[in-house]
C-alpha cells in the first residue's frame, strides 16, 4: 500500500519518537538482557488470520559462572535458552505474540522460567522494497533467579529499509521494570543488523550488532556497557523437504563490558497454520 512521503516520514519519525516521549514518562527502573531473545525486529508479520512458531535457542559458551548481580541469580555459562514463540496475524498491521515458556536447561534438567507477551505494528508499506517502521511492545514475568524484578517491559522502535538484496534495520529497544525490589532507571540498546541476499535464491548473509548505550541516568561511555556482535545467516529449508521451515543461526562475540563473550544463537521457523 502506498503512502505519500510526508505521511511516510512523519511515521518513521514516530517509530522513534515514540518510545523516547514514553521513555521519559515512564518510572526509572532497569533494564536486564532478554537472552531468551536475541533477534532484531524487521517488517515480517504473519498475515490476518495465521498463526505462526518460532523456536528461540541460545547457548552461552563463554559467560558468567561467577559474580552475579544479586544472591541466587542463575550464571548463563553453559545454560541453554529454548523458547517457543507463538504468533498471530489480527490484522494486516498488527501481530500478536507469546513466549510460551520460557525454558532454560543446564545441568541435564529443564526449568520453566517464565512467559512474555507482545504486540508489534508495522505501518503499510510497499513490501519487498523502500523504507518500513513501526513498534513493538513486550510484558513479561519470569523467575527470580533469572532476574530480581519478577515484571519487566520492553518498548521498541523498529525502522529499516529494503533495497535489491540489502536489508538493513534498526531497533531502538527501551527496558524497564514494572515491579520489583530493585528497580533502577530505564535502559536504552541500538540493535542494527545488515543482510544481503546469496545468489537470488533464499539466503542471506550478514550480522548484527546490539550496542547498549546507557540508561536514563547516564548514556555511555560504550566500554562500560554490553556489547555483542553477531555473524549470521538465514535459509529456507526446503531444499531439505521441510518446505516453509525456515532457519536463522548466529555466532556472537561481547565486548566493552559484556556478561557474555560467545554466544551460539538460532531461530527455527516451524510451518503450524
Amino acid at each position: 500500500m502506498e503512502r505519500s512521503a510526508a505521511t511516510a516520514g512523519i511515521g518513521r519519525a514516530l517509530a522513534f519518537a515514540l518510545p523516547a516521549l514514553l521513555s521519559a514518562l515512564l518510572p526509572a527502573v532497569p533494564a536486564h538482557a532478554a537472552d531468551e531473545e536475541i533477534q532484531v525486529y524487521i517488517d515480517d508479520m504473519l498475515a490476518q488470520g495465521k498463526f505462526g512458531l518460532d523456536v528461540h535457542v541460545n547457548d552461552v559458551l563463554q559467560g558468567r559462572l561467577a559474580n552475579v548481580d544479586y544472591p541466587g541469580q542463575q550464571t548463563s555459562q553453559d545454560r541453554v535458552r529454548v523458547t517457543p514463540e507463538w504468533a498471530y496475524g489480527l490484522t494486516p498491521n498488527i501481530e500478536l505474540g507469546a513466549y510460551l515458556p520460557l525454558m532454560t536447561f543446564a545441568d541435564g534438567r529443564g526449568e520453566i522460567g517464565g512467559v512474555k507477551g507482545r504486540i508489534k505494528f508495522i505501518a503499510p508499506h510497499k513490501d519487498g522494497d523502500g523504507l518500513f517502521w513501526g513498534v513493538n511492545f513486550e510484558l513479561g514475568r519470569v523467575r527470580r533467579d533469572i532476574d530480581i524484578n519478577p515484571w519487566n517491559a520492553e518498548l521498541k522502535g523498529i525502522a529499516g529499509l529494503h533495497r535489491g538484496p540489502w536489508t538493513l534495520a534498526e531497533n531502538l529497544n527501551i527496558d524497564w521494570a514494572v515491579s520489583g525490589p530493585d528497580k533502577g532507571p530505564a535502559s536504552y540498546q541500538l540493535a542494527t543488523m545488515v543482510t544481503r541476499k546469496l545468489g537470488g535464491g533464499d539466503f542471506d548473509v550478514g550480522f548484527e550488532s546490539y550496542n547498549t548505550v546507557g540508561d536514563a541516568r547516564r548514556l555511555g561511555p560504550l566500554s562500560v556497557n554490553d556489547q555483542q556482535f553477531f555473524l549470521i545467516m538465514d535459509t529456507g529449508l526446503g531444499k531439505w523437504g521441510l518446505d516453509k521451515w525456515d532457519l536463522n543461526l548466529g555466532v556472537g562475540w561481547g565486548y566493552g563490558r559484556p556478561e557474555d563473550h560467545l554466544i551460539v544463537k538460532a531461530i527455527i521457523g516451524v510451518p503450524i497454520g
